[in-house]
């Protein structure tokens, strides 16, 4: 988008509702920073082994060096506290401190993170944890991976490493992110790692994250007494492509059959009878024996909010439906619909439905082509009016009783787009991946500016 209004871009403007103690940050994961893939112990995990499928990955890279993050975090940490980062999410690399899953820990891959946290600290940056960002230990999916039970075990006994290792100075965790990308993406589409395709695994994998999730709090809560603990969730407006009765009822069925999947047992409701319904009719429970899942204990609800999808249905059979943006939308590389109403309006619905204490939005960002102009300048307009746009849903939000406290940009950096490669860029920091040399952009000046505004 290009023109926006004035007052959309002024974040004096935008900040006058959140409270001098709202968390503005950034957010991170492991893989698609870190790089040092096969450095100081680090044993191999499903991406690692995926990436190197060919025709994977759509610019046929890995993440054995991203963003360089792993040696280069001091500059990194220095770059947000300068952009009044209050907060950085960022995810631990199971296998680089556990390169079995299990077992023996490997210390250098611990002591990087205590660098990592003590860094943050010093900076002024509260450091908050996601245990899992997708990148299971290889050794555990020659195992069975998130589709075999004996995973809560795993799970919970590396979250216990973890809230042991950190917990006298981290407050802030987060079991998993985007369970149902995982799961379904992963285990079901083919199209992230392990790039399996089968429905039924899917399940099986949905329903062991809900379940290692509920046993790793406790165990969490029993190594970290104050600790915050909550689950980001990605969740997209949903709406019918047209007015018929067919795409609306498709619509509220996709919405159930993934959206609620996780929603309503982290907070206590079981699974949704209309996403059973959808799951049985497209043959997705085969062999699956589903017990009711244990309650989230969440102190917080991460919402992952991008876009607008549009639900078609093809006909009247579950699962047969075409999804995406609607054609002549404004869209961004990702060819994801631009709604920022639809951010309001999903958090409006969050807040009724389930009543959660506290709602932090843990990503929010958008992909456009950028590049350094001659002048040394990253002029990314587009990027900028959308997180204008976003930050003045997420006010309209808050003053109309949405409990949220807190605010990720995804991402910092530009950094390792998973299947799409090195072909999409997220950051407020423009990255050269060839130098790894960091240019901030225009957005990241404006994100200064709203995070600085006192």
């Amino acid at each position: 988008m290009h023109g926006s209004p004035t007052i959309e871009l002024d974040p004096a403007h935008l900040a006058q509702p959140f409270p001098a103690e709202f968390s503005w940050g950034f957010a991170a994961s492991a893989y698609q920073i870190e790089g040092a893939a096969a450095e100081d112990g680090r044993g191999p995990s499903i991406w690692d082994t995926f990436a190197r499928r060919p025709g994977a990955i759509a610019d046929g890279s890995t993440g054995d060096v991203a963003c360089d993050h792993y040696h280069r975090y001091p500059e990194d940490v220095r770059l947000m506290a300068d952009l009044g980062a209050r907060a950085y999410r960022f995810s631990i690399s199971w296998s680089r401190v556990l390169p079995l899953g299990t077992g023996a820990v490997n210390q250098p891959g611990l002591d990087f993170y205590r660098r990592l946290v003590d860094a943050l600290l010093n900076a002024g940056v509260e450091p908050l944890i996601n245990l899992f960002h997708w990148d299971l230990p290889q050794a555990l999916q020659d195992l069975g991976g998130f589709a075999d039970p004996r995973v809560v075990d795993w799970f919970t006994d590396y979250a216990a490493l973890l809230a042991s290792t950190l917990g006298d100075r981290v407050r802030d965790w987060m079991t998993f992110n985007e369970p149902a990308v995982f799961a379904f993406l992963g285990h079901a589409d083919g199209i992230h790692a392990p790039g399996l395709r089968d429905w039924p695994t899917a399940i099986r994998v949905a329903d062991n994250q809900l379940r290692a999730h509920a046993r790793s709090v406790q165990a969490i809560r029993a190594l970290v007494p104050d600790a915050r603990i909550g689950m980001a969730i990605d969740v997209n407006q949903v709406a019918p492509a047209t007015g018929s009765e067919h795409d609306r009822l498709a619509a509220e069925r996709w919405s159930s059959a993934r959206d609620a999947w996780f929603l309503d047992p982290l907070f206590g409701r079981g699974y949704p009878a209309l996403g059973l319904d959808a799951h049985r009719e497209a043959g997705h429970l085969e062999g699956v024996d589903l017990a009711e899942p244990p309650a989230g204990d969440l102190d917080y609800l991460g919402l992952n909010y991008y876009r607008r999808d549009s639900v078609r249905a093809r006909s009247e059979r579950a699962f047969d439906w075409e999804i995406g943006a609607l054609p002549g939308s404004e869209q961004t590389q990702m060819e994801w619909h631009v709604a920022s109403d639809g951010l309001r309006d999903v958090l409006l619905e969050l807040t009724q439905r389930y009543g959660p204490p506290e709602i932090v939005i843990t990503e929010n960002g958008a992909a456009y082509p950028d590049r350094v102009d001659e002048d040394g300048r990253v002029r990314d307009v587009d990027r900028l009016g959308y997180l204008a746009r976003h930050v003045a849903a997420a006010s309209d939000a808050l003053r109309a009783g949405v409990p949220l406290t807190g605010y990720y940009v995804w991402s910092l950096l530009d950094n390792y787009e998973w299947s799409l490669g090195y072909t999409r860029r997220f950051g407020l920091v423009h990255v050269d991946f060839g130098s790894q040399r960091r240019t901030p952009k225009d957005s990241a000046a404006w994100y200064r500016r709203l995070t600085t505004r006192r």
